[in-house]
């Protein structure tokens, strides 16, 4: 249950979510293989050099288990920025939490929504993600970048503003 879930006023529910494209996720994933082909050829170094005594050896295994383990934090670092940003419309407002240990949310009651902007590059539209400005009464502009299925979010308040009263 995430943050959305957990704070939705009494008779309000999420109508539609979405969160980070996992494109997000490229630069740790692109680091994380560097890192691991650093640490294979650690490993393999010592294979191929039998001239290396105890302590060299020791340390290549040691700087190899750190080439892995860094690999390791890396991906998991990635992975807690993609899943610590929740967006969702729900039969009353559009909330969006971004961060996981400092915390920022913005809560736009959908009357209030003047229109959501949709921006998407060529590589945006291929894979699914763009941009989305959010566009309040009084010039409220917040825009989200990297959002996977922008349209259907968009599509999704405009549906909900139709059947305001």
């Amino acid at each position: 249950m995430g943050y959305i879930d957990k704070n939705l006023n009494a008779g309000e529910t999420v109508l539609y979510e979405t969160r980070l494209h996992w494109i997000v996720m490229v630069r740790s994933i692109l680091l994380a293989c560097v890192l691991v082909v650093l640490a294979g050829f650690v490993f393999y170094y010592p294979q191929t050099n039998a001239s290396l005594d105890a302590n060299t050896l020791h340390l290549l295994q040691g700087a190899g288990a750190l080439f892995l383990v860094a690999a390791l934090i890396v991906i998991l670092i990635g992975t807690a920025r993609r899943n610590a940003t929740e967006m969702a419309v729900t039969n009353h407002r559009v909330v969006i939490k971004l961060g996981l240990i400092g915390r920022r949310t913005i809560e736009m009651i959908l009357n209030k929504v003047e229109s959501i902007e949709v921006k998407e590059s060529t590589l945006g539209r291929m894979l699914g993600y763009g941009t989305i400005l959010v566009i309040g009464s009084g010039g409220t502009l917040e825009p989200f970048q990297r959002v996977a299925h922008p349209i259907q979010f968009r599509s999704a308040v405009q549906q909900q503003i139709e059947k305001l009263p």
